[in-house]
């Protein structure tokens, strides 16, 4: 039995909102983790293992798109939570 998530395990997006419908395992199925944004051919697109750096890795890649600093802060704030990053 595999767990569903409804929020990227990586970056807390909201997997209905992913456009590819996830992220890809090395297998080339889809990840019920984490979205494509994140995940892609069972390595994620984001290397690095420092949380607080990704998290203003994805606030520049939000900003980037639109979103306003106040909403990028917001969105990224509960990365810590996540389960690539409780370890």
């Amino acid at each position: 039995m595999t767990t569903e998530f409804k929020n990227c395990q990586s970056c807390g997006m909201p997997l209905k909102r992913d456009t590819k419908g996830g992220g890809t395992n090395a297998d080339g199925s889809i990840s019920k983790m984490y979205c494509s944004y994140c995940y892609d051919k069972g390595e994620f697109i984001y290397q690095g293992n420092n949380v607080n750096e990704f998290q203003e890795y994805c606030k520049q890649k939000m900003m980037e798109g639109g979103h306003s600093k106040f909403f990028s802060w917001l969105f990224t704030r509960g990365m810590k939570r996540l389960g690539r990053w409780k370890n």
